[in-house]
């Protein structure tokens, strides 16, 4: 199959390499001209669990239109940042075919973005969840596999889905699945991103803060708080890499021991991968620039009050994370137990598994 893929950094830049190692046609588009270039005269060298390099075609968005020859791309593989999603798909679309599609290897609820703009028969669903950074100009670091579900947004299982699942489960992930629920998978990993979010407000690894016994509960409803708005919206969320959603729930009594035991389990996963800190810590530390706050954790934010659903952690969490892009504040564990105070004063009577 050929792939085009938009947005060669991280996600993007680690599925093409392997695709490519696995015999398949990829055209990288990028707007650094620095990484495209890099890649154009050295290849695209993949650090980490292993060491491998390929050579492959890359080019800007401006130069993209020129690069794309009659009937490709087959398949588009968005890995762009979530407030870059209606951009890319607007310079992609002069070349889609009616036979070409899209699939959203992002993170987010992007999958809607696309469907409006090209239609939902164009656009497959995809939940993501290994990790990988990109390092410098031709180089990118895989951190360790993770789960991958592609699915119809109609919620079939379609002959694409499949060719799909079978191509990156042989090349790539070989956990991957087609799914019939995308949309659970979405929300799913959005109540796991409020807990990545909340992580990145201390200077320190993943595993560390979801194991600091203070801060759970707090991590715990910021969670459920998602679920809740999920469940309104009528998606049941799935879990994955040992995050259970379905436990964090608002229910009573709650389950703090399925909670414990599914954050343990994250702790677990998140200590085993080279990746030890978010994309978020380094959007904001290495980076220097804006997080996917508001596509992610505002989102939820956003849809909750037309289910008269208040999310008070999560509202805050992107005060917090907004006040950290503009330098109003540092990363340190004070912020955490900001959200904890938070947490004990709006839901009490979560506040004696504090001590447990």
């Amino acid at each position: 199959m050929h792939f085009t893929i938009v947005g060669a950094g991280a996600i993007g830049g680690t599925t093409g390499a392997y695709l490519l190692r696995g015999g398949h046609a990829v055209l990288f588009v990028d707007r650094d001209q620095a990484h495209v270039d890099a890649i154009n005269r050295t290849g695209l060298t993949i650090d980490g669990r292993e060491t491998f390099t390929v050579h492959a075609q890359a080019v800007t968005p401006r130069q993209f239109p020129a690069a794309v020859p009659e009937g490709v791309p087959e398949a588009v593989l968005l890995c762009v940042k979530a407030m870059h999603t209606t951009a890319a798909i607007d310079a992609l679309s002069p070349v889609l075919g009616k036979t070409n599609f899209v699939v959203s290897l992002q993170n987010g609820l992007n999958e809607k973005v696309i469907a409006a703009r090209i239609g939902a028969q164009r656009t497959i669903g995809a939940f993501v969840n290994f990790g990988a950074d990109y390092l410098e100009p031709g180089r990118v670091l895989y951190g360790g596999t993770g789960a991958l579900y592609l699915g119809e947004l109609d919620g079939s299982l379609s002959p694409r889905v499949r060719q799909l699942e079978e191509i990156f489960r042989t090349c790539f992930l070989p956990h991957t699945q087609g799914t019939t629920n995308i949309w659970g998978y979405l929300w799913g990993k959005l109540g796991y991103a409020s807990l990545l979010f909340a992580t990145a407000l201390v200077d320190a690894s993943i595993a560390d803060v979801l194991d600091h016994p203070l801060s759970r509960p707090a991590l715990a409803n910021l969670a459920a708080e998602v679920v809740a708005v999920a469940e309104a919206e009528g998606v049941r969320c799935e879990g994955f890499d040992g995050y259970d959603p379905h436990v964090f729930a608002f229910r009573r009594p709650r389950d703090w021991t399925g909670i414990s035991a599914s954050l343990d389990r994250l702790v677990a996963f998140n200590r085993a991968s080279l990746k030890q800190k978010t994309g978020i810590w380094r959007d904001l530390v290495v980076r220097k620039r804006k997080t996917e706050v508001d596509q992610h954790v505002g989102a939820v934010v956003d849809t909750a009050p037309r289910h008269d659903i208040n999310v008070p952690l999560n509202r805050r969490l992107v005060e917090i994370i907004h006040d950290l892009e503009e330098g109003r504040r540092q990363m340190r564990w004070e912020n955490l137990t900001e959200l904890t105070s938070l947490n004990n004063s709006v839901y009490p009577d979560d506040a004696e598994v504090r001590t447990q």
